[in-house]
């Protein structure tokens, strides 16, 4: 058998320990986790230091790391916000943000600053809901009107940029009408398996056998959710589609499922956060950020000017359609803070970089340029926000008082 060295492993482990117990003892920076988890694997990386690289073991976990990312986003998926006026609001914005996606990315790949307009699109209607979430907690604001359309918008997004980037992009060759059958397959597949699930949880012997078992060693729920994601993620890349989109809808499917789980067996939730938020996911962020390519990024200035051009991008795109949520909020100043968090997005850049590179749809200096913008995106922008909900927060109270 080969031998394993797990030196890689452990420094990436050190960095997501030292990240967030560094960020715990200086609370007054808001800088989220995994910014500072790629920015210090850049560093330590072969791009700065060179004291740790992307091995065997570093390599597996980061991709299950990166399959736990994208559950635990579909896992914060909730389709009861999508409806009534809520989801008709949501859903124009989206509109207009894939109109601007599709002018922004025709614009770039006329001016040759891009090779691929459609990718760039698909990449720029993205908003990470699991950014956004914790954001508007910390500002107070989740469960009224704005945090319903900021999360609702984010959903919208997240979960319309997976479906795109899977049907466009999948490394297989087959035809786009091909494709589009094979989701078709892949969408009744997994309501049957959703639909199994769920009438499995009413059988009160079985529901009493994973009740019982649920909280020993066995830990039978999240076996159980393990092998959902691995399934749904084979699932996906059988039928021609990109892997992500089955641990996306792996998320969904639990949260549809359990959307009782947090009253019921409140430890299940804390239990899978715990696996990747507590484990596998930072070894993602860390490894994507000793994987960066800091010299294609610098080699070419052009290359580094895109870096500002694709975060005023996703400005535009994911922000400005913030402007259809006025008629539903009450002040201007949460229509800024709408359109700064709906243009927070890092998590999907990361994974659709990763793809474009591996496809040849994007160059290695254009896919960091667009990582670096992600990373700017969510360093400024939720923490200006939260500035002007604050502000907003006084004003309002300034003016009852009067």
């Amino acid at each position: 058998m080969p031998t394993l060295s797990f030196v890689n492993l452990a420094v990436c482990l050190a960095v997501a320990f030292g990240a967030r117990l560094a960020l715990g003892l200086v609370p007054r920076v808001r800088l989220p986790g995994e910014v500072l988890e790629i920015m210090l694997g850049i560093a330590l990386g072969p791009a700065v230091l060179g004291w740790v690289e992307v091995d065997e073991p570093v390599k597996v976990l980061a991709l299950v790391g990166l399959a736990f990312t994208l559950f635990l986003a579909g896992l914060e998926l909730d389709v009861s916000r999508l409806r009534g006026s809520l989801l008709r609001v949501a859903a124009t914005g989206m509109a207009l943000s894939i109109a601007l996606a599709a002018a922004t990315g025709v614009l770039l790949r006329a001016t040759g600053l891009i090779d691929d307009a459609t990718l760039v699109a698909v990449t720029l209607c993205a908003t990470s809901l699991g950014l956004v979430v914790p954001v508007a907690k910390q500002g107070g604001f989740e469960d009224g009107r704005l945090g319903q359309l900021v999360i609702a918008g984010a959903t919208l997004g997240d979960f319309g940029a997976i479906i795109a980037l899977s049907l466009l992009f999948s490394r297989d060759t087959s035809s786009g009408s091909t494709r589009l059958a094979l989701l078709v397959a892949f969408v009744v597949a997994i309501a049957f398996v959703a639909r199994v699930i769920t009438l499995g949880g009413r059988k009160m012997r079985i529901a009493g056998v994973i009740a019982g078992l649920a909280d020993t060693t066995a830990q039978i729920r999240v076996r159980g959710v393990i092998l959902l994601v691995v399934s749904f993620a084979l699932l996906a890349e059988k039928t021609g589609l990109e892997t992500i989109l089955g641990c996306f809808v792996a998320g969904a499917v639990v949260g549809t499922v359990d959307r009782d789980g947090r009253r019921d067996h409140p430890q299940f939730r804390i239990k899978l956060d715990a696996i990747g938020f507590g484990f596998l996911v930072p070894i993602f962020f860390v490894s994507a950020g000793i994987r960066f390519d800091l010299d294609a990024l610098l080699d070419d200035t052009s290359t580094l000017l895109l870096v500002p051009v694709f975060l005023v991008a996703l400005l535009i795109v994911r922000g400005v359609p913030a402007v259809v949520y006025r008629s539903q909020l009450d002040s201007r100043r949460d229509v800024v803070v709408a359109a700064l968090l709906q243009a927070t997005s890092l998590p999907f850049i990361v994974t659709a970089t990763m793809i474009g590179v591996e496809i040849g749809a994007l160059s290695a200096g254009v896919a960091a340029a667009f990582v670096g913008a992600g990373l700017l995106s969510a360093l400024i922008f939720p923490a200006v926000a939260l500035t002007v909900a604050a502000r907003n927060d006084t004003d309002l109270a300034h003016t009852a008082l009067a």
